[in-house]
């Protein structure tokens, strides 16, 4: 493949991961209802696999731990913009960051009680979304791609 298609698709997928990542994090950071929900069911999830402390935190921290590292992995898909020399590496651990954190994201949404489209209620009105978890899957296998796209091949 043309080096300029590689570049331009690598920042592409880039750019959807972060707009993703970035676009979750006030609901993640300001206890916005759904991901309270999201994070309370697996929380009581983990509670009966992991035990009580694991599910407890994981209830009470972790969209703050989800959300720090998306924002990291943002930060790093963006990196070239100012690293240009490191653009091929950063896209490289971008891609992999992204893959890890949705293929956790992916795990839960299939095989926790979560579901793939999440259930909650808001203001007294039942609330469905697929959203997030199409864009978990979307952003799993655009990281696989990233990392494709920008492995070093040694010759």
């Amino acid at each position: 493949m043309n080096n300029k298609i590689k570049v331009v698709a690598s920042w592409a997928i880039a750019l959807w991961s972060t707009y993703v990542f970035l676009g979750s994090l006030p609901y993640k950071f300001n206890g916005a209802a759904e991901p309270l929900h999201i994070f309370s069911t697996l929380g009581k999830w983990m509670s009966g696999t992991l035990g009580d402390t694991v599910g407890r935190l994981f209830t009470e921290y972790g969209a703050y731990l989800v959300g720090g590292f998306e924002l990291l992995t943002a930060l790093i898909l963006l990196a070239p913009i100012v690293l240009w020399s490191q653009r091929q590496k950063l896209h490289y651990i971008g891609g992999l960051m992204s893959t890890v954190v949705m293929a956790g994201a992916v795990f839960f949404h299939l095989f926790t009680p979560l579901g793939w489209v999440v259930k909650w209620t808001e203001n007294g009105l039942l609330q469905t979304d697929s959203g997030l978890a199409n864009a978990a899957l979307s952003i799993l296998i655009l990281g696989v791609v990233m990392m494709l796209l920008n492995k070093k091949h040694n010759a």
